[in-house]
């Protein structure tokens, strides 16, 4: 094995056992919430695709391409951790050819896409046990479709960890956060006349920062909220032919994350510039609460909008909602959001409250219609 292969190897396993290693609360009292329906959706995992065979080639194609995007989805979320900016730029005085740089992505991609695949060929196995009707006269196809869309996604997992991987070549190391194009690191930013001096220092350091260089907090906030809405959206109304139970349990798990991604990204920056933020001429207490207060905009927004389609006389009336349970949920969801701003708990007490927040609404909200 090439030396920078093996280097390549050796950097995603440690980054991947530091990953784990972080999540070890987190895995253990998810699995102990989400035992129960495990198994139901590992077999969930294959059955979109080896169905869509059943109804033309235009819903074939158009399932493998939604499953390769899942497969390669790890690898998006993980790719900071696969190849990390500081180690793409020492490679920049390295003699790497283009090949064995593209042959390093493939490997490294590959590690995750693994453990997808084999998921994906537990549900198959599933399924196959199970031998439905609508299965039979399609097996082969339905295997080819998913096998199909196993080496797309390794395709497009490749392709996120090489964009990644060129993009830094070519700038080197991003920008410190907080400094501007052609402003020097020892000059002051003086904010807008207009603007009061709190707000503006919590838009250079808390709103900025969130959506520089590596840092893509605004862009994780902005798809949970919009997945927030959609979901809300689509329970409050159900405009989609699913189960409302399946929707509810969507909306407050999108919800809950919402807020809890938000309020520890606002902690870890404050954590990050409690030092040169002490020895300012400034009380920095006002400047943290507002910062940690603002994490609740978005979740009161999407609290707001299901409130005024379940407040809307006639749909809402007609489809048997239970006016006391709504209450109750938005009450609930309301004090969840709240409790996971204000409470200082521990990582593992944090992930306990999470799941119990997710695991209570989604008990309400299966209630709310007749």
């Amino acid at each position: 094995m090439h030396p920078y292969i093996r280097y390549r190897r050796q950097m995603a396993r440690h980054s991947l056992r530091q990953f784990l290693a972080s999540m070890v609360n987190s895995l253990e009292i998810l699995g102990l919430v989400f035992a129960p329906v495990a198994l139901g959706l590992l077999a969930f995992l294959s059955m979109p695709v080896m169905l869509a065979v059943t109804h033309g080639a235009a819903s074939a194609l158009a399932a493998i391409a939604g499953q390769a995007m899942l497969v390669a989805l790890p690898v998006l979320l993980l790719r900071k951790r696969l190849h990390p900016a500081d180690a793409v730029a020492w490679e920049r005085t390295l003699p790497v050819p283009a090949a064995l740089g593209w042959r390093g992505d493939w490997l490294v991609a590959g590690r995750l896409v693994g453990w997808m695949a084999g998921a994906c060929a537990v549900s198959a196995a599933i399924w196959l046990y199970q031998w439905p009707a609508w299965l039979r006269p399609v097996w082969g196809r339905a295997l080819g479709a998913l096998a199909a869309s196993l080496a797309l996604g390794w395709a497009l997992a490749t392709a996120i960890v090489a964009a990644r991987r060129l993009r830094l070549r070519q700038r080197g190391i991003p920008r410190r956060p907080g400094l501007r194009p052609g402003v020097a690191a020892g000059a002051s930013y003086a904010p807008r006349p207009l603007r009061p001096r709190y707000l503006a220092l919590w838009h250079r350091l808390f709103w900025l920062p969130f959506w520089r260089g590596e840092n893509k907090v605004g862009v994780q906030q902005c798809a949970l909220l919009l997945a927030a809405l959609a979901g809300a959206a689509a329970w409050s109304t159900h405009a989609l032919p699913l189960p409302r139970a399946a929707l509810g349990l969507f909306t407050s798990l999108a919800l809950v994350l919402l807020v809890d991604r938000g309020d520890k990204a606002v902690r870890e920056q404050a954590a990050a510039i409690a030092q040169p933020l002490a020895m300012w001429p400034l009380a920095p207490q006002p400047l943290l609460l507002a910062a940690r207060g603002f994490t609740l905009l978005p979740a009161l927004l999407v609290l707001a909008l299901l409130a005024s389609v379940l407040a809307a006389p006639l749909p809402a009336a007609a489809s048997g909602l239970r006016g006391g349970l709504a209450v109750l949920w938005l009450a609930a969801a309301a004090g969840a959001a709240v409790a996971l701003v204000v409470l200082p708990a521990p990582p593992r007490g944090r992930v306990v409250l999470v799941a119990l927040s997710i695991l209570l609404l989604t008990a309400i909200g299966s209630e709310l219609w007749a």
